[in-house]
């Protein structure tokens, strides 16, 4: 059996963030990806945006690793040549009975740490953003764009440069915890088994089915686990009507119907909050007629007609319908109380922002 210091199962852009994390501090590590390629699931099918760490409850792990997380992103971007941009982004409330929540979404952004927001007047907001309806805006000048699968590409260049090694349509099947460390059994074109002081589940939409795969892990640390779908829908024709992100008040399950651009300029509006059983990425055309109503609030101008299937992604998430959002979960050995495991459930936005604060946050229960 071959024997290694760290396992890494998944390659998502926290998977390989992770990997570059732990193979930089001189261990040596393996990265077991299902699929034949990185990033093929939430990590490549979301908004690509760099949140700025505005919504988060204070203490949770998603307010404390998305300010430094964005901030690390960023001079990440610089220093490896990353394609992304710091656009900004508009946050509007559409009538006045949105103000109340509209001044806790300040509040809440001053306690974790985002300093930069200026409230607009409608009249300022219309003057940045012409095709805009709102009665106010908060204007956060930290969120960007991200070409996501760049990042990814650059996190693996730096993982594989300091040693690690990826396994691709190499699954985990099984595993047990065992007094020497953990061994897992990977399954694939060439099955194999392998033993490992550390093993940090980072399989994204697949981490539940990971955690119990291993023989003596303790059942009751997994948690429950949902699925959002989240879909997207692009403009038939034309450019983004907007420069900057817009985005609405937040809903349960996410941020609403929002617009963001990708780097070529093209305007996409979504995710909408879909619950699903299952993992499937096909999307309903019929979906889009309940968008427009949403962006009509903010963009009168939606023509009829005008919104196409684009793509959507699945979310994993701790709770279900009508159960709030719940935060994180990053378990440690103190957690569950086998040594050298990490498992990360749920890590759904800001975790693209925030990849490379979460590598440092699991290195540091390592540690």
């Amino acid at each position: 059996m071959e024997r290694v210091g760290c396992v890494v199962v998944g390659a998502g852009v926290v998977g390989l963030a992770v990997a570059r994390r732990l193979a930089m501090a001189g261990r040596e590590v393996i990265v077991l990806e299902a699929e034949d390629a990185i990033g093929t699931g939430t990590s490549s099918r979301n908004s690509e945006v760099i949140h700025a760490g505005i919504y988060y409850p204070t203490g949770t792990l998603r307010a404390t690793l998305c300010v430094p997380g964005r901030d690390a992103l960023y001079a990440y971007c610089d220093s490896h040549g990353v394609a992304h941009q710091r656009i900004g982004k508009l946050i509007v409330a559409t009538a006045e009975n949105q103000m109340p929540r509209f001044e806790a979404i300040r509040r809440q952004a001053a306690l974790n740490g985002v300093d930069d927001l200026t409230l607009l007047s409608a009249a300022e907001a219309v003057a940045l953003e012409p095709n805009l309806h709102c009665v106010a805006a908060l204007l956060s000048p930290s969120t960007g764009i991200i070409d996501s699968h760049a990042l990814m590409l650059a996190l693996r260049g730096d993982a594989e440069e300091h040693g690690a090694m990826l396994a691709f349509k190499s699954p985990l099947v099984a595993g047990r915890v065992t007094d020497a460390g953990i061994e897992v059994e990977v399954g694939g074109t060439e099955p194999m088994r392998i033993a490992c002081d550390v093993l940090v589940n980072c399989a994204g939409l697949h981490a539940w089915e990971a955690a119990r795969a291993l023989e003596g892990f303790p059942a009751e640390h997994v948690p429950p686990k949902f699925l959002a779908k989240g879909n997207y829908y692009a403009l038939a024709h034309g450019r983004s009507p907007f420069a900057r992100l817009i985005y609405p008040m937040p809903i349960e399950g996410g941020l609403g119907v929002h617009i963001t651009l990708d780097l070529a300029g093209q305007a996409r509006f979504g995710p909408d909050v879909e619950w699903v059983e299952r993992i499937e990425y096909s999307v309903d055309p019929a979906r889009a007629d309940s968008f427009y109503a949403s962006v009509r609030s903010y963009w009168p101008g939606l023509p009829d007609g005008a919104l196409v299937p684009a793509y959507c992604g699945i979310r994993p998430k701790l709770t279900g319908p009508g159960q709030g959002q719940a935060d994180w979960l990053i378990q440690g050995p103190e957690a569950h109380g086998v040594p050298g495991l990490v498992n990360l459930f749920g890590i759904e936005s800001p975790g693209l922002t925030s990849c490379l604060a979460i590598a440092d946050h699991v290195a540091g229960l390592l540690e």
